[in-house]
């Protein structure tokens, strides 16, 4: 927390939620062999490929917000244990597809509807996945997502001391 605000910033809480939310996601995760970041590969690639895609690594990349040098680690390791499978691009030899497995989508399929589950559970105190409370600050999250970064802020004296 800055010294100056008399509680935690919007920085802080977003910052200790996204924290809280990664922790329970990877514990409920972890009995079907997954990271938290692994679902959300595993969640994403298994939207997309429903909706007819096949993905690059760099699509899945920009799908998920994580890097795409993490990614395509991310992507070995799956591949490793069977869940996916990754093939170049016949379109662009550089490029790397992804694609479940048809194990990769029964573990999916499970993973989803634990982490819908918990969902719910961490939603409850807004009323729920359907609550209009969890819809208005699913909004409220999209418009703090879509806004434009502005460009980085100098190291300076008056950015020393602020928090997350």
């Amino acid at each position: 927390m800055s010294n100056g605000s008399p509680g935690p910033t919007p920085g802080f809480l977003v910052w200790r939620l996204a924290n809280k939310w990664r922790v329970a996601v990877d514990r409920a995760v972890a009995p079907l062999g997954l990271t938290h970041a692994q679902y959300s590969v595993v969640a994403s690639l298994h939207g997309m490929q429903r909706a007819g895609e096949r993905p690059s690594q760099r699509q899945l990349a920009d799908h998920t917000g994580l890097e795409a040098l993490y990614v395509s680690k991310l992507a070995r390791a799956l591949e490793a244990s069977g869940l996916i499978e990754r093939t170049r691009d016949p379109r662009d030899p550089r490029a790397v597809q992804l694609a479940l497995t048809e194990q990769g989508r029964a573990v999916t399929r499970q993973a989803i509807a634990v982490v819908q589950e918990l969902h719910q559970q961490l939603l409850e105190p807004l009323g729920g996945l359907d609550a209009s409370r969890t819809r208005a600050f699913t909004d409220e999250l999209r418009t703090l997502l879509d806004a434009p970064l502005g460009p980085s802020l100098p190291n300076d004296e008056s950015t020393q001391e602020t928090t997350p």
